[in-house]
């Protein structure tokens, strides 16, 4: 029975509830009610995944609406859950973590799971305060949508509610509360708990469900002898690498790749210490913890690659055969630099293959790495130039005017032929003119922790159309001002 059985008062989203991952059973999670805060308040909602969920066009001016998305009354119809899984972290073995201060409030009629994220403590918060700081919301909210925006895969956000109560971390903050929507929530680290804990009958149902809702083609493949397992195993290779290969093509460090954070869908999860390039550098470290450069934006690729390999351990038990999990790892190896490679040629206008694509490729990386150069401004301006001819604003950004002649000679005779037009058109498709840049971020959270929330609704009409010009909005799309470079981002949240 519901938790929420015996209320008698429950906000009415106009959402009707399926059993989803809760049908799953007791074992992997824990059914609970979220904290009220005191006095929410509006900071962000995002219309269009208010249309993806199917609610009414006046979702948002029910009071009801604003304290059910703030944990402070129960949704109708809904029965919250934090799920369990456990992880790899920096690396090193973590054990039983869990959804420490996210509360699902179920899944909807139409496959997305809701969640509120920063809705107080769990069983799982171990030691924490379940409690989410209106700063990384602010950040989790924009960079959710932003990355839809770009067509990348993504958890989506529905909206940031506010409160003024003080959460403490390295000072003192107000809470917030996110609400988060996705296919689902499940990640590699929910199978690593069954698989560390030897609870194969659990690790069975969790993956016989994942397989029946999202992976149905393995059921009836004859890959690996027709082993279910190894082509799920496969096919979340698969979705991890071309998703890798999207966050290095438009420069996203993500900054705490842990195991607990890979979703099993492909889907960027997780938002805290990210950041998108300023200047071109792959051993940028976004996150201000990782003092070890395991997750620098170039090692990006190798630790999904591990990470994967620790979710081939936690399914061997299924799959059966150590070298037939191995294998299954193998497409890993090819889809991503073939992805990346697909992603760079759209970026530089060019529709087919060609032999000599890659040393073009690696070349105009090895002249913004060495100048560091302004990633999304250098694409932006070389599709201009694409357009009009005029060369120079490109040329501009370079110290290394010879290398950079040499190298456009080089990218001048490989669109010989090619019609400009359209190659015009394709990096434009392709090449941000907005992205969600740190001081930026900090600009709209400064804002609204003086109740000014305009900023963030700004930022999010740009970056939910990233590739359209935006008249007016060129202070967007700007270089970064030099305090930037001093905004540290940790896994503080």
């Amino acid at each position: 029975m519901s938790l929420l059985a015996e209320d008698t008062e429950a906000a009415d989203l106009g959402l009707r509830w399926k059993p989803g991952f809760a049908a799953l059973g007791p074992a992997f999670f824990t059914e609970l009610r979220p904290t009220p805060l005191p006095d929410p308040y509006w900071v962000g909602r995002s219309e269009a995944v208010a249309r993806e969920l199917g609610l009414p066009t006046d979702w948002h001016e029910s009071k009801a609406t604003l304290a059910a998305l703030t944990g402070s009354m129960p949704v109708a119809g809904a029965r919250p859950i934090a799920t369990v899984y456990s992880g790899h972290q920096f690396g090193v073995w973590a054990g039983q973590l869990g959804d420490g201060r996210a509360i699902m409030l179920g899944e909807t009629e139409g496959g997305l799971e809701v969640q509120l994220k920063g809705a107080g403590r769990t069983p799982y918060s171990r030691g924490g305060d379940g409690r989410a700081v209106l700063r990384s919301s602010i950040r989790e909210f924009l960079c959710s949508e932003a990355m839809h925006g770009l067509g990348i895969p993504t958890t989506r956000a529905l909206c940031v509610t506010g409160s003024d109560a003080p959460v403490y971390r390295e000072e003192i903050e107000s809470a917030a509360v996110v609400t988060r929507v996705a296919p689902s929530f499940v990640r590699f680290g929910h199978f690593e708990h069954f698989a560390a804990n030897q609870r194969d009958e659990e690790l069975r149902a969790l993956a016989d469900y994942v397989i029946d809702r999202y992976y149905p083609a393995c059921r009836t493949t004859d890959r690996f002898g027709g082993n279910a397992y190894a082509a799920f195993l496969e096919a979340v290779s698969e979705r991890t690498a071309a998703l890798l290969a999207q966050w290095q093509a438009v420069g996203f460090c993500h900054g705490v790749m842990n195991t607990d954070n890979m979703s099993i869908l492909g889907l960027t999860i997780d938002y805290g210490p990210f950041q998108f390039l300023d200047g071109f550098d792959p051993r940028h470290i976004c996150n201000h913890s990782d003092t070890q450069g395991r997750y620098a934006f170039n090692q990006q690729p190798n630790v999904a690659y591990w990470n994967l390999f620790c979710l081939a351990q936690a399914l061997l038990p299924l799959i059966g055969d150590q070298e037939v999990a191995v294998a299954a790892l193998e497409s890993y190896k090819t889809v991503f630099p073939n992805e990346f490679e697909g992603r760079m040629r759209a970026k530089l206008g060019l529709t087919e293959a060609a032999e000599g694509d890659r040393p073009l490729i690696e070349g105009v990386l090895k002249l913004l790495a060495a100048g560091k150069v302004d990633y999304t401004i250098f694409w932006r301006r070389l599709s201009g130039y694409m357009t009009d001819g005029n060369v120079e604003p490109v040329r501009d950004l370079f110290l290394d005017r010879a290398g950079f002649d040499a190298w456009l000679l080089s990218f001048s005779q490989r669109h010989a032929g090619t019609d400009r037009a359209l190659a015009a058109e394709l990096m434009r498709r392709s090449n941000p003119k907005f992205v969600l840049r740190n001081h930026l971020g900090q600009q709209a959270i400064e804002a609204s922790q003086q109740k000014d929330h305009s900023g963030v609704a700004t930022l999010l009409a740009l970056l939910q159309t990233p590739f359209e010009e935006h008249p007016g909005a060129d202070a967007y799309a700007g270089f970064p001002p030099d305090w930037a470079s001093t905004i540290e981002i940790s896994c503080s949240s």
